[in-house]
């Protein structure tokens, strides 16, 4: 019934993907279209994470795709780098000029095609249409679906994590016409979690960050009915935008250079969101709602159809007529609790039938004439959005049907649509990490309270304690670690990181404490207590505990006090190196103490080293800077990585992640495989150095800027350098290290951010920070106060100073992302690799020459 969250109405249970929904002229489309792609060895073995994040010699060029089997690696790239025009790189450049280029007849544009409805068409007009050729455009929903049918999960979820960063419309459900089935894409939408404003019941809010997967909302659903003149896409974008700025959430006609017809997208379902910023000047709804975009007609996909309007809060169906099979058609929907709307546009001599069909179809669906609007050309755009918004946001405040994508998949299941996470080895992961994170709290015996901080001696007493028995719930993680399937593997440390985020966040959370307010409490001027707080539970506890497992036998080891034969975790640094071989990030420097264990990172080096084999030459890139000023994102959007972001899980310390490079790029580079480490921010300002945490700092900041061949600092004020920077950079010159060192300063705000005159850079250069003279006692330099200029070797004139735009155009959630932060990164990170190629960073150098620094620093 409606208003009932979890009732279900599921029909008889067949799956009805197996009837005649797929002719046979689509069974050899999707192999022709993979084969166009390039994409056809992959459906064996499929696509894998690594092989889309390594880098080659196209890292270092932005170039346009010279053939069709180009166009899926353009648009991983562009996706990766948060390109906002990703979608736009489905056409070939010919030799020919664009002017040139053959152009697409009326009748290929999507959901546009008329005929005369008098006509009985059975089947999609699309099936007989043209394959693309190398000269024509591939319809960016075409690369879609079979870029994600080659790829692997894992790789398929950081497809759509990027898209979701880009605020494109990201895929629900994935029609697979070779193998009569379609998926239902819980794994992948699960990695996607987005923050919005949650108003409570007493009229408090909060703010409220979760997967997209959790939160029960109002869902709309928006499908075409044979013809339509209207776009359903155009629709629900102009639905999606404010008044003042346009979203192009769902890709439509209007888009790119052209769009060819879709050759095997049709039955793709599309899901987007509206989520509340808090702002009532921008959220024309007080609640997320989701919305929903069946592609093709509902006569050809009635299983994605059937499924929509069980789980949704309300159907809007777009036609031109409704017809006598129309009538039969939504006639079967008899008895449905979901409410639907028809959007007519009605073609002229329809009129009266239109009329009469519809009379007799309202009855049967319980509708009455103010569930049909009419749209025609002469229609004012904006009023009749501001109409379909009332109508969405009384259904939402009357009762109506509120499901989770969790609850859609139960559905899904139901009618015989394939859910990808049901396979054994992600269930299997899933079960493992519901015991780990029962109690996981208890598996941390070793560690204490987070901002306690031990004594050596108390130290290495608590690990003699516990040496020789790991807790039962990091058992259970070490089991994990250790699963001989890889993929089971990869699984459970994604569920791992899920799950430990779901146990220790409230939910809904309070807004972000004050800049300084947070400052003081890392300075050291706040209670211990406070600094376990801001630290929520995360992979890197787990394996700290291992390394304090290990620390503490090789401790009695040494002390010659257990016989080196008897050594139960030398596997440990192994097990834990399979995180950073994953491409998840490893901790380096321990976030609670901001100290390095060294016989335990030791040892995981040298597991990098015994992996890599004749390929460990490696370059070590890192960030450093102040919180806040966009690091982490900044490495993510450069390499693919995943170090974590947001007020909520911002490093602490420093982690690590590994990029690859390809063979036949490693020589001209000059190196196997870049190391990026990712620190945890720098105190700047009057309170940098206030408190005991500045030494921890500087010996932060030294050994990172020690291991590292470049460093790129990130700064929010031009004028505010973080003093543990700068007092590092003093150590490490008298130690005759001097790595190369790029600044970035990003605007934060929704403003233009031009390129720096040559005079604006001389001025950030020679300005430093007022803060920038830290304790005597710290560095006793005399007059050694350098400015940023004399400290980098800075020539503006080469470039290492550089201006960041602001991520998004607008404010979150439901901003704009900008092309300019994603063209400005594209150009830091070739001047990065250029630089590394050219031998103007210091060279590479072998894992054995990293572990000799980390020792001596």
């Amino acid at each position: 019934m409606e208003g009932d969250d979890c009732e279900f109405h599921y029909g008889d249970g067949t799956n009805e993907a197996q009837e005649s929904d797929f002719p046979t002229v689509e069974r050899s489309r999707l192999q022709d279209m993979l084969s166009l792609l390039g994409l056809e060895t992959y459906q064996v073995q499929k696509l894998g994470l690594q092989d889309a994040l390594q880098i080659s010699s196209d890292s270092v060029r932005n170039w346009a795709p010279q053939a069709p089997r180009d166009l899926p690696w353009t648009f991983l790239r562009k996706l990766q780098a948060l390109n906002a025009e990703a979608r736009n790189s489905t056409a070939v450049v010919p030799d020919a000029p664009l002017d040139a280029r053959p152009v697409e007849k009326e009748s290929q544009v999507e959901e546009i095609v008329y005929w005369d409805t008098a006509e009985d068409i059975s089947a999609d007009i699309y099936s007989f249409s043209e394959l693309p050729t190398p000269d024509t455009p591939v319809n960016p929903l075409d690369l879609l679906c079979a870029l994600l049918l080659s790829s692997d999960s894992f790789l398929q979820q950081e497809i759509v994590v990027k898209m979701s960063l880009c605020q494109f419309a990201l895929p629900l459900i994935l029609p697979d016409s070779e193998n009569h089935g379609h998926t239902f894409l819980l794994w992948a939408l699960r990695g996607v979690v987005r923050t919005w404003w949650a108003q409570s019941l007493r009229g408090m809010g909060g703010l409220r960050e979760d997967s997209v997967v959790l939160p029960r909302v109002p869902t709309f659903a928006f499908v075409r009915m044979e013809v339509s003149s209207n776009s359903k896409s155009q629709l629900l974008n102009a639905v999606l935008s404010p008044g003042h700025r346009q979203r192009d959430c769902f890709w439509h006609r209007d888009l790119g250079v052209g769009t060819s017809p879709r050759e095997i997208a049709d039955g793709l379902v599309e899901i987007s969101w509206f989520l509340p910023s808090g702002r009532e000047d921008l959220d024309f709804f007080s609640e997320p709602m989701a919305f929903l975009n069946l592609r093709g007609d509902i006569g050809s996909h009635w299983l994605q159809f059937k499924l929509l309007t069980e789980v949704s809060s309300a159907v809007f169906i777009l036609t031109d007529n409704v017809s006598r099979k129309e009538y039969k058609l939504l006639s079967s929907m008899k008895g449905s609790a979901t409410k639907c709307y028809f959007i007519l546009s009605p073609c002229r001599g329809k009129r009266n039938t239109n009329l009469r069909l519809l009379g007799r179809l309202l009855p049967v669906l319980r509708m009455d004439h103010s569930h049909v609007l009419v749209k025609v050309s002469s229609t004012d755009s904006a009023r009749f959005v501001h109409r379909v918004r009332s109508i969405m946001a009384h259904v939402a405040r009357s009762p109506c049907r509120r499901l989770s994508l969790e609850d859609m998949a139960h559905a899904a299941r139901k009618l015989g649509l394939r859910v990808d996470e049901d396979c054994e080895e992600c269930q299997r992961a899933k079960g493992r990490m519901e015991r780990v994170t029962g109690s996981p709290r208890g598996a941390l015996r070793l560690q204490g309270a987070p901002g306690g901080t031990p004594s050596p001696v108390e130290r290495e007493l608590r690990q003699a304690q516990w040496a020789g028995a790991p807790a039962g719930g990091l058992q259970d993680f070490i089991s994990g670690l250790s699963s001989p399937s890889p993929g089971e593997k990869q699984y459970f440390l994604r569920w791992m990181e899920w799950g430990l985020a779901w146990a220790g966040q409230p939910r809904p959370r309070q807004p972000p404490e004050p800049a300084a307010a947070l400052r003081a409490k890392l300075s050291g001027a706040a209670d211990p207590s406070e600094l376990s707080r801001l630290e929520p539970l995360g992979l890197e506890h787990f394996l700290r505990e291992m390394g304090q497992l290990y620390e503490a036998e090789s401790c009695l080891v040494e002390a010659g006090k257990l016989p080196a034969g008897q050594r139960r975790f030398t596997h440990f640094p192994g097990l834990a190196l399979e995180l950073l071989l994953r491409g998840l990030p490893l901790e380096l420097v321990d976030g609670s103490t901001l100290s390095a264990p060294l016989r335990w990172v030791t040892g995981l080096l040298r597991e990098l080293h015994a992996h890599l084999g004749r390929r460990s030459r490696l370059v070590v890139l890192s960030a450093l800077g102040v919180p806040g000023t966009g690091k982490s994102t900044l490495l993510n959007t450069m390499f693919g990585l995943r170090f974590a972001t947001g007020k909520a899980r911002s490093p602490r310390g420093a982690f690590m992640q590994l990029v690859t490079v390809a063979e036949s790029f490693s020589q001209d580079l000059g190196c196997d495989h870049i190391l990026v480490i990712d620190s945890g921010g720098l105190i700047a300002g009057a309170l940098a150095t206030a408190g005991g945490r500045f030494e921890l700092e500087v010996s932060l900041a030294t050994l990172i800027m020690g291991l590292s061949n470049v460093t790129v600092v990130t700064l929010a004020d031009t004028r505010d350098i973080p003093p543990a920077i700068l007092h590092a950079f003093l150590r490490l010159e008298k130690a005759g290290h001097t790595p190369s060192y790029q600044f970035v300063h990003q605007n934060l705000h929704d403003m233009p951010a031009p390129g720096p005159k040559s005079r604006d850079k001389w001025w950030l250069l020679d300005q430093p920070g007022d803060m920038s003279r830290a304790p005597a006692q710290v560095d006793k330099q005399g007059d050694g106060l350098r400015t940023l200029a004399d400290l980098a070797f800075c020539d503006p004139e080469k470039l290492h100073v550089w201006h960041i735009p602001s991520l998004w155009h607008g404010a979150p959630p439901m901003a704009a992302v900008s092309l300019g932060y994603s063209e400005a990164i594209f150009e830091l990170k070739r001047c990065l690799l250029e630089n590394i190629r050219n031998g103007l960073s210091n060279p590479s150098r072998s894992i054995q020459q990293l572990i000799e620094l980390v020792r001596r620093l």
